[in-house]
């Protein structure tokens, strides 16, 4: 799956070259969002009013004002959201930058602060940089870009940075987040790399956040089964972290994608890792938590789930275990216990997606119909029964528990020794049981081992 093209959008960062995901306008153009004469200019690409749209379907001028503006406003702004969807990419880029009337209600600190970056601003240099790393930029309009982001209202993203060649729309459809612990336990770490590589060999896409513990683990099992699995950054694409996953999130780019709000060349914040959460929340038909505290990032991501009406599910764990007490909040409230990928599966795919029935193992005792049952259950395990005490505790007729003696006899359940009926002896049954099985004496478990 990873590597294809099918499916592709129309926005593919290593197929654009180095103009960036336009691939019109040069690094090289030195106008800025006053067209010359504002802040930030000689250091931005020109935005060319009315320029026709790109192959992804969004204007190149509108493109090039939303690259900017991931380097001006920090995620999750929902002023920022409420601003763009009023006066659009281009015309808040400008205002943000002085080079137009202030946005409604924005403060003279604001706008001063913005001034401040837009002198940095070089979105056309962000592209020709996310291009030569394999990149490219998805902006809403783009065939490319994952519908159910737009669930986040005016907190969706600017638009996001991508790695890989897969298409993030067609991936998103069917995908699944698994996060947790970073400080996880062994047995965190196992269920995390279980339940990645299981969902990957079902057809899922599993969606993490390429962190140390829960989030690493579910990202190797998913690429230990050759599976699919895109990893949501809160740094630029460019920019891995943690650093000792840099590998990992290497092997995450050449086998599937990994996505960031933030340009390239940005550093993560606490509060940048907080509001990525609602990202991998909004990209996913649900959320499995594995393994996390009362205060955990992870508990932040499902209830932002929750709250966008996707799946939520949580893997319970030790109740001894200080790791476990968030996700056992979780699934008091309204949280779905899963177990496994299959339990996963059935909660958030399609009509037909079921687990298997879950029972223990089936022994030949088992088969047999509830009267006959009751006379074996009747027959002492010391010393054999005649058939009036069988019949006696068993609640049947001597007729009726001599006719299913009989047919015990035949199955080779029990022995007649005389007038006494015995349980067959353990040893030389051939049924396939296993020895130290509790027998019966009356109703009363005792060692019988069927």
């Amino acid at each position: 799956m990873a590597g294809s093209r099918e499916g592709r959008g129309p926005v593919s960062g290593p197929d654009r070259g180095a103009a960036g995901a336009g691939g019109v306008v040069g690094a090289g153009t030195a106008v800025g969002p006053g067209e010359g004469d504002g802040p930030g200019a000689g250091t931005a690409a020109g935005l060319v009013p009315g320029a026709g749209p790109g192959a992804g379907g969004v204007a190149e001028d509108e493109r090039l004002a939303r690259a900017a503006l991931t380097r001006l406003v920090e995620p999750g702004d929902e002023t920022v959201g409420r601003w763009l969807r009023e006066l659009g990419p281009v015309a808040l880029w400008r205002a943000l930058c002085g080079a137009g009337e202030p946005p409604p209600g924005a403060s003279a600190e604001r706008i001063a602060g913005c001034r401040l970056r837009a002198e940095r601003l070089d979105p056309a240099g962000d592209l020709a940089v996310a291009a030569a790393r394999g990149g490219r930029f998805v902006c809403p309009g783009d065939l490319e870009w994952p519908g159910q982001l737009d669930d986040l209202g005016d907190a969706r993203p600017v638009g996001l940075w991508v790695r890989g060649r897969p298409s993030l729309r067609m991936w998103a459809l069917r995908s699944v987040a698994v996060v947790g612990a970073r400080a996880c336990s062994d047995y965190g770490a196992h269920v995390a790399a279980t339940l990645g590589a299981g969902l990957a060999e079902r057809g899922w896409v599993v969606v993490s956040g390429a962190a140390h513990g829960v989030d690493g683990a579910v990202h190797r099992g998913a690429l230990a089964a050759d599976g699919a699995t895109i990893a949501v950054l809160a740094s630029g694409v460019d920019i891995p972290y943690p650093r000792g996953h840099a590998e990992l999130i290497e092997r995450i780019a050449e086998q599937g994608l990994v996505l960031a709000e933030l340009p390239p060349g940005a550093h993560p914040t606490r509060s940048r890792f907080v509001l990525r959460n609602r990202v991998i929340a909004a990209l996913t038909r649900g959320t499995v938590v594995v393994e996390a505290q009362y205060r955990s990032g992870s508990l932040v991501t499902a209830r932002r789930a929750l709250k966008l009406g996707r799946h939520t599910m949580g893997v319970p764990g030790p109740v001894t275990s200080g790791l476990s007490s968030g996700v056992h909040e979780l699934l008091r409230g309204e949280a779905v216990l899963v177990t496994d990928a299959d339990e996963v599966a059935e909660l958030v795919g399609g009509i037909g997606e079921l687990a298997p029935a879950r029972q223990g193992p089936l022994v030949e005792r088992d088969l047999l119909d509830p009267v006959t049952a009751r006379v074996l259950e009747a027959l002492s395990a010391q010393g054999g029964s005649d058939g009036r005490e069988v019949a006696r505790d068993s609640g049947t007729s001597c007729e009726e528990a001599l006719s299913r003696l009989y047919e015990l006899l035949a199955l080779g359940f029990v022995e007649r020794h005389g007038d006494r009926w015995e349980l067959a002896p353990t040893d030389r049954r051939k049924d396939g049981t296993r020895r130290g099985d509790p027998q019966i004496w009356g109703n009363r478990v005792k060692g019988l081992r069927r």
